[in-house]
């Protein structure tokens, strides 16, 4: 039996990083004309809706999102719907199965207008998010402004945001929004990634 190399979580994580930038390329990157969230036109898009519900793109979006919040002090990840929901949930499964578990929140769009009334969503009777240190998550960042209203509402409950991060960021003017409000960006992916390709 040949002996086997020895990885390092590094290899590790260009492995999946490259797996799963293919299944992103493959189930939700396209070109043609299109209006963005926006308002913009773009002549290339990412409907990542695809990607997130695939069962390898969960997994692996969890995976290197939890790899990036690795050290942090993160106490919920959440962000808007319908972005946001799926990998809010596979991060929060993920991270329990880890023994390293962060709660997932969402942001509604508008509240609902019966029962509860509620902007965020997900916490069961009596918690809250007052005085958690939380990071925002979003499937693809344009101008940033769907991530800041959920920025808003989470300070509204009394949250400290940590960062926001992105699972793809189409370098349209994001990173420039947050930095002159103050918050800290990142992004698993940029646009350039798979424009390149």
């Amino acid at each position: 039996m040949s002996a086997q190399p020895n990885r390092t979580p590094r290899d590790d994580t260009a492995k999946a990083r490259a797996r799963l930038r293919d299944i992103i390329h493959a189930r939700s990157f396209g070109r043609g004309e299109i209006t963005l969230a926006s308002g913009r036109t773009s002549n290339f898009y990412f409907n990542l809706k695809p990607t997130m519900l695939d069962a390898e793109g969960a997994a692996l979006l969890a995976e290197l999102t939890l790899d990036a919040l690795a050290g942090e002090r993160i106490d919920y990840v959440g962000g808007l719907e319908m972005g946001a929901v799926p990998i809010a949930g596979a991060i929060a499964q993920l991270s329990f199965i880890r023994g390293t578990p962060i709660q997932a929140f969402f942001v509604r769009k508008k509240p609902k207008e019966h029962g509860a009334r509620l902007a965020v969503e997900g916490l069961a009777p009596g918690e809250s998010l007052r005085g958690k240190r939380i990071v925002i998550v979003e499937d693809v960042t344009t101008t940033g402004g769907s991530a800041m209203k959920a920025v808003e509402a989470a300070r509204e409950a009394g949250a400290e945001i940590a960062f926001v991060y992105t699972m793809v960021d189409r370098e349209e003017g994001a990173a420039e929004a947050f930095a002159a409000a103050g918050l800290d960006f990142r992004s698993l992916f940029r646009a350039s990634e798979f424009l390149s390709r």
